[in-house]
C-alpha cells in the first residue's frame, strides 16, 4: 500500500508551483482531484510543461463563477481531507471556496493556500513570480543576471516541496484531533527560511560595469539601476503586469502590445526596459513600478532580508534567528529552541 493511500485531495492550483505540490502527493498514494476552469487550466496549452506535472491526478471541470460550480466544490470538500489552492490572496474567499467556507462544509478538512508572498503580510498583495521571490528572500547574488529561459525556478519548487510537507503534517494532526488546519505558505517566506538558516557570509560585491542579459520574455529579469543596484521584474504573459510596467517606466508607446508581439521583440523590448531602469536609482524605481502594480522586487542582502517587515510579520524570522517557512492557524509552529549539548539527553525515555 502506498504511504498516502487514501488521502483524498481537491486540488484547484494551475500553473507550476500547486500541480507539483499535489503531484508529490499523487505520487505517495493520495487520490488528487483537479478541479479546472471552463476550457480547462492554461497550463494545457504547454503539454510538455503540464504533463510533467499533473500524473496520476483525476480532472473536472468546475465554473466555480458559478452558483452551481461553487456548491459542487464545497460538496467535494466535505469528503476530502485537503484542499489546495494557488489564487491570489482574497480570490479564494470571493469565489466563495476560502477556507472559512471550505472548512465549514468540513471542520477536519487541511486547507492549503500557496501564494508568492502569503496571504497576509506588507507583501501579500504585491505581484511577483519567481525571480521577485528569490530576491526579496536574498536568495539572488548582488551581481545575478536575469535568468536562461530553462533555468530551475527554485522559489516555486522549493515551496511546493515544503507545501507537500505541510499538508501532510496537517492531515496526521486532523486524523488524531479530529480538528482541521489552514496553512498559509509564501513562495518568498520558503526561500527567505532556507537563505536564514546560512550564516551571514561574504558576498560578491556589485557590479561597477552596467550588464544586462535579456531574460526568457520581455520584464523577466534582472535590471541594473542608476546606483549600481539590481531590482527584478517578474512579468511573464500577463499584459496587464507588462502594462504596469510600460506605465511606470515612461514607456507608454509599448503598453498596449499583447503577449504574442512581445515574444516577436524579446530583446528589442526588454533592452528598452533596462534603458529605463537604468535611469532610475534603485529606490526610486522600485517605489515607482510598485505604484502601478508591477511585479517588482529589489535584490536584497541577506541583512536586508533578515530586517524585512514582511518575513518578521510572518514569522519566518524571529529576533534575528530562524522562525518557520509555515502558517498554521489550529497547531502553529513552535518558537526556536534550545540547542542539546552532546549526549546531552543519555537515558532518557521519550516521554521524559
Amino acid at each position: 500500500m502506498s504511504l498516502l493511500a487514501g488521502v483524498r485531495v481537491l486540488d484547484l492550483t494551475m500553473w507550476r508551483p500547486g500541480p507539483y505540490a499535489t503531484q508529490l502527493l499523487a505520487q505517495l498514494g493520495a487520490d488528487v482531484l483537479k478541479v479546472e476552469p471552463p476550457g480547462g487550466e492554461p497550463m494545457r496549452a504547454f503539454r510538455s510543461h503540464f504533463d510533467l506535472l499533473n500524473q496520476r491526478k483525476r480532472s473536472v471541470v468546475l465554473d466555480l463563477k458559478s452558483a452551481e460550480g461553487r456548491a459542487r466544490c464545497l460538496e467535494l470538500a466535505a469528503a476530502a481531507e485537503v484542499f489546495v489552492e494557488g489564487f491570489r490572496p482574497g480570490v479564494a474567499d470571493r469565489l466563495g471556496v476560502g477556507p472559512e467556507a471550505a472548512r465549514e462544509a468540513n471542520p477536519a478538512l487541511v486547507y492549503c493556500s500557496l501564494s508568492g508572498y502569503g496571504a497576509e503580510g506588507p507583501l501579500a498583495d504585491v505581484p511577483g513570480h519567481d525571480i521577485n521571490y528569490r530576491a526579496h528572500a536574498a536568495a539572488l547574488a548582488p551581481d545575478a543576471l536575469s535568468p536562461a529561459a530553462d533555468e530551475l525556478p527554485v522559489a516555486d519548487m522549493s515551496a511546493a516541496t515544503m507545501a507537500a510537507f505541510a499538508i501532510t503534517a496537517g492531515v496526521l494532526h486532523a486524523r488524531v484531533t479530529g480538528e482541521g488546519e489552514r496553512i498559509d505558505l509564501g513562495m518568498a517566506d520558503v526561500m527567505a527560511h532556507w537563505v536564514a538558516t546560512v550564516p551571514q557570509a561574504t558576498r560578491t560585491p556589485p557590479p561597477t560595469a552596467e550588464s544586462h542579459r535579456v531574460g526568457p520574455v520581455p520584464g523577466y529579469g534582472v535590471y541594473r539601476t542608476k546606483d549600481g543596484r539590481g531590482i527584478t521584474l517578474g512579468v511573464v504573459s500577463e499584459d496587464r503586469l507588462w502594462a504596469a510596467v510600460c506605465r511606470a517606466l515612461d514607456l507608454p508607446d509599448l503598453a498596449e502590445l499583447g503577449f504574442a508581439d512581445r515574444l516577436g521583440r524579446v530583446r528589442e523590448l526588454d533592452e528598452a526596459v533596462a534603458a529605463a531602469v537604468a535611469r532610475l536609482r534603485a529606490d526610486e524605481a522600485v517605489v515607482r513600478l510598485a505604484a502601478e502594480g508591477a511585479p517588482v522586487a529589489p535584490i536584497l542582502s541577506r541583512a536586508e532580508m533578515m530586517a524585512h517587515p514582511h518575513f518578521a510579520a510572518r514569522g519566518v524570522v524571529a529576533d534575528g534567528g530562524l522562525g518557520s517557512p509555515v502558517r498554521t492557524t489550529a497547531a502553529k509552529p513552535l518558537p526556536p529552541g534550545k540547542v542539546p549539548e552532546l549526549d546531552e539527553h543519555r537515558g532518557q525515555s521519550w516521554l521524559e
